[in-house]
């Protein structure tokens, strides 16, 4: 588990931390990706993921994991900042947190989907899919 501090506020790796009730009323209900998701989901997503938690004091104000073997492959997901806590470069911070974490160095390929978050992701190294027509999805809405 690491911490790490930015003025009052503190992104952590510490699961326990984690306001698991914030982060599922957030992603159930104000994310465009995670729509309904239920508490299960969320817990279960978390239990198999290395999470950021990002908090203004002790309240969690930000969130993202990753989903990695930590040798080869990592996709980023469930991104977010509350808004009253935007615009500040938190998003910024919580992304060079997580693209310099040291379990997460060394990766072949490091990947996301975003419907408007485009421009924040490129300025670490994200692109569009090189080499589309390789791959495959199975997606269940």
């Amino acid at each position: 588990m690491t911490d790490y501090q930015k003025d009052n506020y503190t992104i952590s790796t510490d699961k326990t931390r984690l306001d698991t009730v914030a982060i599922h009323d957030y992603l159930s209900n104000e994310s465009y990706w995670a729509k309904g998701r239920s508490m299960e989901a969320v817990l279960r997503s978390i239990d198999h993921s290395l999470c950021f938690g990002l908090y203004f004091g002790r309240v969690q104000v930000g969130f993202a994991r990753v989903i990695s073997d930590f040798t080869t492959f990592a996709y980023l997901a469930d991104v977010y900042i509350l808004e009253g806590h935007r615009g500040k470069g938190h998003a910024k911070w919580m992304l060079e947190t997580i693209m310099s974490y040291p379990q997460l160095q060394g990766l072949r390929r490091f990947m996301l989907a975003t419907k408007d978050a485009h421009k924040l992701y490129a300025q670490y190294g994200f692109k569009s899919l090189s080499n589309v027509d390789r791959w495959m999805e199975v997606f269940k809405e």
